[in-house]
């Protein structure tokens, strides 16, 4: 049992070895690959705005920073417990255009960062990866090479040359020299890789500036949060004294002169109670409709996937749906996307004169994206339509945001997006035609 319990560690270390060598090269190899033909581009873009080309370039190489950058976010999370925010700015909705997406990058203080970040990232990267994996190549080096190719040559190899005078002891040495480097590697190898994650979170990491303004965007829109609750409390208020109360008292009003009427004049008090039936369904109808306007009970129930279904078979026109969701959203985000998507088929029902809307939901990078479209006749303005606000503030609240591409003549397609994470994993995403 001890000796199964002997390998097993072996096996461990092993692997904890093996995995920091990989990692460590896969740091370099990005640095000299990816990061640095990114930086030159970049660069380069950017001296070509002046002749026209880098107004379109420009753009599109920041964006390749930023994946490159948010892939060292993850791998910082991942391999060394770092957790590194994004620190960028959110993309203007509507359609900025190509000098709109120009100045959104450019005035974005993390794109500099970034750019930094790709051109420091190359020798550190080199260094830090060198120390990381450079213990494991040499202690394997020490214990399976070394030895043999002394023996075979009469010379030293690498860092082992010393101990070539000293015959049989020499070569134990350095086989015990060569496993106490990859010993040492277990715990400095991960420490190097940590210390590399470090620097990237001196550089990709949002700035006290950064952290103001988010700081005042979230008091924002936890104010327009409060308000919208408040309106929202007053509207279901209003609904209930004027709809399903209103009903109940003439409810009641009715069963009690039916029950005055019942012994003098039972036709009349029939009549009244069958009209007492009717107002109770009718009541009923709409304290339904209330609830659903609060937390559609199919919400609860199937989750997002099957409530946007449900949502997409009442409308009078086809929805191509794709949704692509291995879990579910917390509740209150789902909730919020929920009701955007119903605001937005509201919409594309009352406005935009389509004759087919499409959507999709897809999960991906801690982000629950909604693509929504129709073939209708464009020209939407969330600044022109309160609905749209609404919107733009329900998915604030989350830190979600919203952009809108609606040209005149169409199509119109609005994209949201929301930070979540999934639970509860299904067996397979589900894809349809409402």
């Amino acid at each position: 049992m001890d000796r199964q319990r002997a390998v097993g560690l072996l096996g461990e270390y092993a692997r904890r070895v093996f995995i920091t060598f990989v990692r460590a090269v896969v740091q370099i190899v990005l640095a000299f690959t990816v990061h640095l033909p990114l930086f030159i581009l970049a660069v380069l873009s950017i001296a070509f705005i002046p002749l026209g080309v880098g107004v379109v370039l420009t753009p599109v190489v920041f964006q390749a920073v930023r994946a490159a950058a948010t892939q060292q976010r993850a791998w910082a999370a991942e391999w060394s417990g770092v957790k590194i925010a994004l620190p960028y700015r959110p993309e203007p909705a509507g359609a900025p255009g190509p000098f709109g997406r120009l100045r959104w990058v450019l005035a974005d203080p993390a794109s500099w960062r970034d750019l930094l970040w790709t051109f420091l990232n190359i020798p550190i990267a080199l260094v830090l990866g060198v120390l990381a994996g450079g213990l494991v190549v040499y202690g394997v080096e020490g214990v399976l090479v070394a030895p043999w190719v002394a023996q075979l040559t009469d010379y030293g190899w690498g860092p082992f040359w010393m101990l070539d005078d000293y015959g049989a002891l020499g070569y134990a040495g350095t086989v015990v020299l060569g496993a106490g480097m990859v010993a040492a590697a277990i715990p400095l190898g991960p420490a190097f890789l940590r210390a590399h994650a470090l620097f990237g979170r001196s550089l990709l990491s949002p700035t006290k500036g950064a952290l103001t303004e988010r700081v005042q965007r979230l008091t924002e829109t936890r104010s327009e949060t409060v308000d919208a609750s408040a309106a929202e409390l007053r509207r279901i208020e209003r609904d209930l004294h004027d709809g399903a109360q209103a009903r109940l008292v003439a409810l009641s009003m009715n069963i009690g002169l039916a029950e005055q009427m019942m012994k003098h004049d039972p036709e009349t008090a029939q009549q009244l109670l069958a009209e007492a039936r009717a107002a109770s369904g009718t009541a009923l109808t709409e304290l339904r409709d209330l609830v659903r306007g609060i937390h559609p009970p199919v919400l609860a129930e199937r989750g997002l996937d099957g409530a946007v279904q449900a949502l997409a078979l009442s409308l009078p026109l086809p929805v191509d749906i794709r949704i692509d969701l291995p879990g579910r959203p917390d509740a209150p985000v789902e909730s919020a996307a929920y009701f955007a998507v119903a605001e937005m088929f509201a919409n594309v029902v009352k406005h935009s004169g389509a004759r087919r809307a499409w959507l999709q939901i897809e999960h991906s990078d801690g982000r629950l994206l909604m693509i929504i479209g129709d073939d209708g006749t464009g020209g939407a303005d969330p600044a022109q339509g309160s609905g749209m606000r609404g919107i733009e503030r329900r998915l604030a609240a989350f830190d979600g945001t919203m952009a809108v591409t609606s040209p005149p003549g169409g199509p119109t397609v609005v994209t949201m997006e929301l930070p979540c994470a999934l639970s509860s994993p299904k067996t397979s995403p589900s894809s349809g035609t409402g």
